[in-house]
């Protein structure tokens, strides 16, 4: 008994037990926030609603996934990114061929049904797929990173799962690659000149992007936001949004006691808008507390990548803070109606069985980075009576 006792603190001292408990108590909010954002929906024989139940699955499946990649060194994870990649591109193609999406959007494929009822957003684990991959790509090439030849294909590898996404119709989703790629190829050390050449080539592309890509519901989002008055059947879920958030002042109407969250008003108001219910909620000490906790995981991550001795998963912690990042800036831009709504969720704080899942297998490859770079105590070999070649 005493043995495991001992293994179990070793491992436990050898985790980053910050970033975890930070992820914890994260989750633990966002259960608390989904039940109320769903207590009128719930059914009144019902123990919570299936939003939450979900999401509470999810969240321990998600633990139990992170602490076993966490004891799994992670330069066999990076070896193995061929074989990750192309299980990305397989998933994408199922996705493809057997993929759902809501009634009134028949252009999109983005989940996958699976028994029970439960559905499984495909792109959600093509993020960490990609930050693994494009780590791993980045680093094979770093001495040959400001060849025009070695940027060319690594925007193809960046290229192909943005437009399976695309194609899917996750345009939110797509976004998020495209962010998580910039910022690895800037932090793998891209020529300046070339970075010069994307921004013009990116901005080259937009009229393409407006007129064939984007569809008719995301150009009125887009405009929307312009002339709100012209497009109130468009708006009005963000206004809605922006007034409940308005409402609670600086502490909020507190827990269960949102006008607006209690009575519904506010359309997806436990994934995509789950700010709106912090706002009304908590108020703006509240907004300001959950964000302070992402922040927090945010900057763990990044430290873990800056103590990495490996350049790739040194790119992959920059590859998962740029992840969670660019999800915050777009979900609360969207609530607070200063960018579209993509359909983004808020990090750990949304209901969402694959988002929360998936999350934490990139917290369980940062686990895995902490843990394997950590410097093991020096060895005493005199004491130790052990020879060395080196012993005077």
């Amino acid at each position: 008994m005493s043995n495991i006792l001992s293994i179990l603190k070793k491992a436990w001292r050898e985790t980053d037990n910050t970033l975890l408990l930070l992820c914890m108590a994260a989750s633990m909010i966002g259960f608390v926030l989904v039940r109320s954002a769903t207590e009128y929906s719930r059914a009144d024989d019902a123990l919570m609603s299936r939003d939450l139940r979900a999401m509470i699955i999810a969240v321990v499946a998600g633990l139990a996934v992170a602490l076993f990649i966490s004891f799994i060194d992670y330069d066999n994870i990076v070896r193995l990114w061929p074989i990750i990649a192309g299980a990305g591109i397989a998933l994408m193609l199922l996705t493809l061929l057997i993929g759902v999406g809501p009634s009134e959007r028949s252009d999109v494929r983005s989940w996958i049904q699976l028994p029970g009822g439960f559905y499984f957003q495909s792109s959600e684990l093509l993020k960490i797929m990609f930050i693994i991959t494009f780590g791993a790509h980045l680093d094979l090439v770093k001495d040959h990173i400001r060849e025009l030849k070695t940027v060319l294909l690594l925007v193809l590898h960046g290229a192909i799962p943005t437009l399976l996404v695309v194609i899917t119709g996750d345009m939110g989703s797509a976004l998020i690659f495209m962010v998580i790629f910039a910022v690895m190829i800037f932090m793998g050390g891209i020529a300046p000149k070339h970075i010069a050449i994307a921004v013009l080539a990116v901005a080259a592309a937009l009229p393409f992007a407006w007129r064939f890509v984007l569809g008719e519901i995301q150009k009125e989002r887009i405009i929307a936001l312009l002339y709100p008055e012209d497009y109130p059947d468009i708006i009005y879920q963000q206004d809605l949004g922006l007034t409940a958030i308005g409402s609670g002042g600086w502490t909020g109407a507190g827990l269960m006691q949102g006008r607006y969250t209690q009575l519904g008003r506010v359309p997806e108001r436990q994934n995509d808008f789950i700010f709106t219910v912090i706002g009304e909620e908590l108020g703006f000490i509240g907004c300001v507390f959950t964000l302070l906790i992402l922040a927090l995981i945010i900057i763990k991550i990044i430290h873990t990548g800056k103590n990495a001795r490996d350049n790739s998963t040194t790119l992959m912690c920059y590859g998962l803070a740029a992840m969670l990042t660019s999800h915050i800036v777009v979900n609360v831009g969207m609530c607070l109606m200063l960018l579209p709504v993509v359909g983004i969720t808020l990090p750990f704080y949304s209901a969402g069985g694959s988002a929360n899942l998936c999350l934490y297998v990139g917290v369980g490859l940062a686990l895995s980075i902490y843990r394997y770079n950590r410097e093991g105590t020096a060895v005493n070999f005199k004491m130790a009576k052990i020879r060395t070649p080196f012993m005077e």
